[in-house]
């Protein structure tokens, strides 16, 4: 018997291995294709991985279903990885092709309903195929081992987490580097395919191998057209010239008429009039205001450190002042690569000038990493609608650019504005920003209208609102400046709109309810800036939750959001407005619901001996669903907002992840002699929530660590013991609830499906509502409070295990 077993269902250890690296490489790329069609909005990540997660339950549960109809473990599964290999790369071209889905003006923001309904809608089919084929290859496991129990699953779970370990490593090492999304999705799809026919079907895998790897030099043709069509789509006047791939993310080149536009994963960088523009362009007049308004704001700027914006005009123009040194920073060394060929030859000869250091560096590490003082600091940057562009507007980042400045050093950077600040979401963000400046720097002042820069300097006295001075500093240097003259100061430092903009912004977010009412209107006569500054000091505190800006609660980043959403979309911001109501109390109420209720079947149901401990043991897994994905938010925030490279190496963090737990699942099967026992599940999830308590506390002390390194081992150790303690819940959860339903796929199906609708819940609420909000480290204790519960609903009603009679012979193997 057990030899026909055998024959009937070779070893398939392979395949469990390739479903984890499909896994893992499609779940990467779609991040990866959706966060270009989102415009880098992180909260989209919540919002892809939890869709990512339901349809994965959902395809739990037809997994088991489809095996009760017909009980072919091994025919399914080959159709289900036929059917994935076809619909990875096909899922693809689907995501570039969602712009067409939308109505909107080219350049807008989508909604957050928006990014949930094309999320679900678009991974549906790939995504519940993948969870249908867990419930096969355990049943394949069991029938392998000959067991009653839940052995199978937990193999099967281990051997995926195996799998998702070496995909996101082959993705982030190798494939990235040399593939386009359409080959590696098709090379993972072909690989679980032909391992599935491998054993009993091999002219088949023969067959299908040959087939992927004649396709796989063909897709560049594939990629090329789509990316052709996904553009026509976004911006129909624009044509695709040329893409090229970045660890960073896919630079695009885009022509219209004789403006050339580039743009990293969906974001516009800058434009440019060509090679054959002369003078200055309209596409550079905001880089040359930029560099002059901020150049005149220093007595005598010598050295200077530059982040960004250099290839629209503002690195040329800085040096008409006669600065000695430039230090340019550009992350990433394919935009300058690609951008090069179109560069007007005042930009191609500005980069050429020995005064100028080009530096392909993150510029946040870079300034928090020492070195030489600066006699300015400039920030030139797009509107903070990502939480990388966040990083720059920080108290963090504020106080690390302090520190690089000479004692009469000016830091300078911008942001969109309106006119006296008409718009609530418009006057949050930059009172956020002013405030947030305002805890570093002794002195601040915010200058402009439709655009607004923020100057400020170490030492007071530093700064110049008087028109008059910043004038002469501009004529006494000579500068020859084509589309700016000093004309354009003195219009920008008019006393009326100077002394408004200053009032309103020092006197708004000092109420709990700023955030949710627009500014007060200014006096006729507002009074000169020294006169505000005195003022200021006279005036009640910041509300500090919506008006100061750091890397833990991205305030700025949430108020740019809601400007941008409503400034193109209208009404479709009225979901954002609706986060910004979100009080941390709310969590209290289902949770304590959900104690009551265990309470309740313990208590009322005496008929139905085991109803308590269902409901406790599923409590169980739900919860640590919710808090393993809060807690792996939180972990991608705070490294996106101190390291700044998540799109790099989102595929290297979950790998790290899913490291972890695959040991924990490891380290169960291999050392508990009795994994139905549920004390040891309780005591599981009070652990859980002891480790978020105590990686909420380690996230802020990690924003003071300077090294990359030091940052990158930190979060991957952190990462790593998240992934742990889910991978040592998981079979304990199986055994204990298949000790009460008694049959392994419904069990299994169980398990696995409301684990998943646990991390949908958590994925969603900690990317969208908490971390912007309530800040990164709620999300950690809104995973210590999710765990908390299931620790008391497990004392409350589950703890102690049922009579020996009722658990399954075998036990867990």
């Amino acid at each position: 018997m057990g030899r026909a077993v055998e024959l009937r269902t070779p070893s398939h250890v392979p395949m469990v291995l390739t479903l984890g690296v499909a896994c893992q490489i499609g779940q990467v790329v779609y991040l990866r294709e959706l966060l270009m069609v989102f415009h880098g909005n992180e909260l989209s990540l919540g919002v892809i991985l939890a869709a990512w997660m339901v349809w994965v339950a959902v395809g739990s549960r037809l997994g088991a279903a489809l095996l009760q109809r017909r009980d072919d473990a091994l025919g399914w599964l080959r159709s289900g990885a036929a059917a994935v290999a076809l619909l990875l790369p096909a899922t693809v071209l689907a995501i570039r092709l969602l712009p067409g889905a939308f109505d909107v003006p080219p350049g807008a923001l989508l909604s957050l309903a928006d990014m949930a309904l094309s999320s679900v809608v678009v991974l549906a089919p790939t995504t519940a195929l993948l969870g249908a084929q867990f419930v096969f290859l355990a049943r394949l496991w069991r029938e392998r081992d000959q067991s009653v129990d839940a052995s199978g699953a937990a193999k099967t779970y281990v051997g995926e987490a195996l799998g998702n370990v070496v995909g996101g490593l082959l993705f982030t090492l190798v494939l990235v580097h040399h593939l386009d999304a359409f080959q590696a999705s098709l090379l993972a799809g072909t690989a679980m395919l032909v391992l599935t026919l491998r054993l009993g079907q091999p002219r088949r895998a023969l067959l299908a191998a040959g087939v992927g790897l004649a396709l796989l030099p063909l897709l560049p043709q594939v990629e090329w057209w789509s990316a052709q069509l996904q553009w026509q789509l976004r911006a129909p006047d624009y044509e695709l010239i040329t893409t090229h791939r970045s660890r960073y993310g896919t630079i695009a080149v885009l022509r219209r008429f004789d403006q050339y536009s580039f743009f990293q994963s969906g974001h516009l960088v800058f434009s440019t009039g060509g090679v054959t523009e002369t003078g200055v362009g309209l596409e550079e007049l905001e880089g040359v205001a930029f560099a002059h308004v901020a150049l005149t704001q220093h007595r005598d700027p010598r050295q200077v450190l530059l982040i960004g914006g250099g290839l629209r005009g503002t690195l040329r123009e800085m040096l008409r002042h006669g600065v000695r040194a430039i230090d340019y920073v550009e992350l990433d060394p394919v935009l300058v690569e690609a951008a090069s060929p179109y560069l007007p030859a005042g930009t191609r000869a500005a980069l050429a000038d020995p005064r100028v250091r080009l530096i392909h560096a993150d510029g946040r590490l870079l300034v928090k990493g020492g070195g030489p003082p600066y006699d300015l600091i400039v920030v030139d940057a797009p509107d903070p609608t990502t939480a990388v562009l966040n990083r720059y507007y920080t108290e963090e980042f504020f106080a690390e650019a302090k520190a690089r400045l000479r004692p009469d050093g000016v830091l300078v950077l911008g942001a969109m504005s309106t006119p006296d600040l008409r718009g609530s979401a418009v006057a949050n963000r930059n009172a956020a920003i002013y405030h947030t400046l305002r805890r570093v720097f002794p002195e601040v002042l915010p200058v402009g209208e439709r655009y607004l820069f923020f100057f400020a300097s170490k030492g007071e006295g530093q700064l110049s609102a008087d028109a008059a001075t910043v004038m002469r500093r501009f004529v006494e240097r000579e500068v020859d400046a084509a589309g700016f003259s000093a004309g354009h100061l003195a219009l920008l430092f008019e006393p009326g709109p100077l002394q408004r903009i200053n009032w309103i912004l020092r006197h708004h977010g000092r109420s709990p309810r700023a955030h949710l009412e627009p500014p007060m209107a200014a006096p006729l006569l507002p009074g000169t800036i020294e006169q505000l500054r005195v003022e200021e000091a006279l005036l009640p505190p910041v509300h500090e939750r919506f008006f100061v800006n750091s890397d833990f609660r991205p305030v700025v980043y949430y108020h740019t959001l809601l400007f941008w959403t409503g400034l193109t979309r209208g009404d479709e911001a009225s979901v954002l407005r609706w986060i910004g109501r979100v009080q941390w109390w709310w969590v209290l109420p289902p949770l304590v619901l959900t104690i009551l209720v265990g309470l309740a079947l313990r208590i009322a149901v005496p008929t139905r001996r085991d109803a308590a401990p269902r409901f406790a043991v599923l409590t169980a897994v739900f919860t640590t669903g919710l808090s393993t994905m809060a807690l792996q938010i939180a972990l991608l925030f705070a490294f996106q907002s101190i390291y700044g490279f998540v799109f790099e190496m989102v595929g290297l963090i979950v790998a790290i992840f899913m490291a972890g737990l695959a040991l924990g699942s490891a380290l169960t099967h291999r050392f508990v002699p009795d994994p139905a026992d549920r004390r040891l599940l309780t005591a599981v999830q009070g652990l859980v929530a002891l480790v978020a308590v105590g990686i909420g506390g380690a996230l802020p002390w990690a924003g003071g660590l300077e090294g990359a390194a030091e940052v990158f081992v930190l979060f991957a150790s952190l990462t790593f013991v998240a992934g742990l303690l889910n991978g040592v819940d998981f079979p304990l959860a199986t055994a204990c609830y298949l000790a009460l339903e008694r049959r392994p796929e419904r069990a299994t199906a169980a398990v696995y499906g409301v684990e998943l609708v646990g991390a949908c819940c958590g994925a969603a609420l900690a990317s969208v509502a908490v971390a912007p909000v309530l800040g990164i480290v709620a999300c950690c204790l809104l995973a210590a409070f999710a765990n908390g519960t299931a620790f008391i609903v497990l004392l409350v009603g589950g703890a102690r295990p049922l009579p020996e009679s009722v658990v399954p012979v075998g036990g867990y193997v």
